[in-house]
């Protein structure tokens, strides 16, 4: 198999196994993905027999999966994915991804196999402290927070150089720093640390001052979705060795398009094979609310107040709006079709049909001439992602002294020798379209080098042994396909003498871990018991006062939500951060 030394992952998001085989057939170094439980997408589980369907598939090319157990646990729950993380490790999965600090205690004490562990971006992974205090235990990988700049994951791999970091490159915002957001679990029970949230972020908000003044009434918590395309090399140069795309709720379509179009992006992959695909990808035409590279480069128009919804591509302005249809100003060069879904003014609607340029939707729609439209499905263009992917491993053919011997593009290599009959002509140019023929199998040929000649076969005998060879070389990359192992890790000092409730802590163990630590657990995870007082709900790093370009003002503001609830709102203009704070 490839050495992924030097080397940068591209880690896609699964939602089952077969987003899992499209991932990978478009060039995913490895994938991640939910087990039946304690996954922090709820929706997304699997199960055990369909991950390893996954891992057996994957292995072939050298991919890895990464399996989510990164969810706080109750102290029954925790016994559970132990149980779960010794099957996983049986069945060969590369790494588990998790936040409880009771299974990284797990993992210290030996009670759990020695399988990769990975600190979940759930970890609130920001500060430089945090992550050395992580290299220090003796992990194998931190998933940094989104919120980092370049210039401080520099820093960071700076001080932690062995240590691999992993970066979010694409896909949906939290506006909380991840795993210290409390809203949904505030407001309706539902935990964002236990793989239920709510969503209230993408809900609509007025934001009012102290005298009750409405400054603004839209999705004042909505961000854009990340883009961080632009930003690969110096990423890489600062120390990055995975991209992550987020979307493990996303469909099959979604991540063909998106994997395919980071796959052309980064150098050499850490895995093996090609991926044979007939679109171009786009990301534009795959669900976004706009694009933004968040914070990589500082400050930036990260906020989408306008809606939730799926923005997807510009396709042009208005130039005429009449009653029941209307025009755009490129409809010559962009082609509509019926049943594309198209989006303007936080509205959507479907296309019925196009008669002479006129767009005609499926519903009355408030539109005027200048409004800008996008097209957040394309019919065509879904149709072409839903093709067959082939992914492919190139093989060399050699023909010399009635042995033949393939080898391919990793230099496994399996030979036998040529049976037959004196032929009574050539057979070169039969043996050689016979063994072009790869059809659905994991190989492509890419020489076929004869220097002896070929004896006499049937046809039906010279495919039988193309595929006998193949399930040979198959069967050989997946004997020496090597597992990383969990080095021993130790408990260290953390960088704090007490932590509260933001801590997560909701099992004995994860407890006991911090007192191992030098750190005393004022209170428990807000799952198991909310603190009598006013607390952070979320902190982030958008900021509203800049959004209204009100940047350091003193005024005070609030949030006010579609039921009256009012959530005052504390900024910190020295951090830049903004904090979303429980009603009085």
């Amino acid at each position: 198999m490839k050495s992924s030394e030097n080397k940068i992952e591209l880690l896609a998001p699964a939602k089952n196994k077969e987003t899992a085989f499209a991932a990978i057939d478009c060039g995913a170094d490895a994938v991640y993905m939910g087990a039946f439980s304690f996954g922090a997408r709820k929706n997304a589980p699997n199960t055990l027999r369909d991950i390893e369907e996954v891992i057996n598939y994957a292995h072939k090319f050298g991919v890895k999966v990464h399996i989510t157990i990164n969810t706080i646990l109750t102290d029954s729950e925790l016994e559970e994915a132990k149980e779960l993380i010794k099957k996983l490790y049986e069945i060969k999965a590369d790494a588990i991804i998790i936040q409880d600090m009771g299974l990284l205690k797990a993992a210290i004490d030996g009670e759990i196999p020695p399988i990769p562990i990975h600190m979940s971006t759930q970890c609130d992974n920001y500060l430089p402290q945090k992550i050395k205090f992580f290299n220090d235990i003796g992990v194998s990988r931190v998933i940094l927070a989104r919120e980092l700049s370049i210039e401080q994951i520099k820093q960071i791999h700076a001080e932690n150089p062995e240590l691999e970091l992993e970066s979010f490159i694409h896909g949906a915002l939290c506006v909380s720093y991840s795993g210290q957001c409390y809203l949904s679990q505030y407001i309706g029970g539902r935990s964002a640390n236990r793989g239920e949230c709510a969503q209230p972020c993408r809900k609509k908000y007025k934001v009012i001052n102290e005298s009750g003044n409405i400054l603004a009434e839209n999705y004042a918590l909505c961000l854009k979705d990340m883009n961080g395309s632009e930003d690969i090399e110096e990423l890489i140069n600062s120390g990055i060795c995975s991209f992550k795309i987020e979307g493990r709720l996303k469909d099959t379509n979604y991540v063909k398009n998106i994997v395919s179009y980071y796959r052309a992006l980064l150098p050499d992959k850490t895995s093996s094979g090609k991926s044979f695909i007939e679109f171009l990808p786009e990301p534009e035409k795959s669900f976004n609310r706009g694009f933004t590279n968040y914070f990589l480069r500082g400050r930036t128009d990260c906020f989408n107040p306008e809606s939730p919804k799926s923005r997807g591509k510009y396709i042009g302005k208005v130039i005429e709006a009449k009653k029941g249809c209307f025009k755009l100003d490129s409809d010559s060069l962009i082609s509509v079709k019926s049943q594309d879904g198209l989006y303007f003014n936080g509205e959507g609607c479907l296309v019925n049909k196009v008669v002479n340029g006129y767009i005609y939707p499926n519903k009355r729609v408030n539109i005027k001439k200048g409004t800008k439209v996008y097209r957040n499905l394309d019919t065509e263009f879904e149709k072409l992602l839903s093709r067959q992917v082939k992914r492919q491993i190139g093989v060399n053919i050699d023909v010399k002294d009635k042995f033949i011997k393939l080898t391919d593009e990793d230099g496994f290599s399996t030979q036998t020798e040529l049976l037959g009959e004196e032929p009574q002509k050539p057979q070169e140019e039969i043996f050689i379209k016979q063994f072009q023929k790869t059809g659905e199998s994991e190989f492509y040929i890419t020489n076929i080098n004869i220097e002896s000649k070929i004896p006499f076969m049937p046809v039906g005998e010279m495919n039988e042994l193309r595929r006998k060879l193949f399930t040979e070389l198959i069967k050989l990359r997946l004997e020496s396909y090597k597992n990383e192992t969990q080095k021993p890790m130790k408990y260290v000092k953390y960088y704090q003498d007490k932590v509260d409730f933001r801590a997560n802590v909701l099992n004995k163990e994860a407890e006991e871990f911090y007192k191992l630590c030098g750190c005393e657990v004022t209170e428990p995870a807000l799952e198991k018991k909310r603190p009598e007082r006013q607390i952070p709900l979320m902190r982030c790093k958008h900021c509203i006062k800049y959004t209204l370009n009100i940047c350091k003002s003193p005024e005070k503001l609030s949030l006010k939500d579609e039921f009256g609830n009012t959530y005052p709102l504390i900024f910190d203009c020295k951090n830049c951060e903004m904090s979303v704070i429980s009603p009085s």
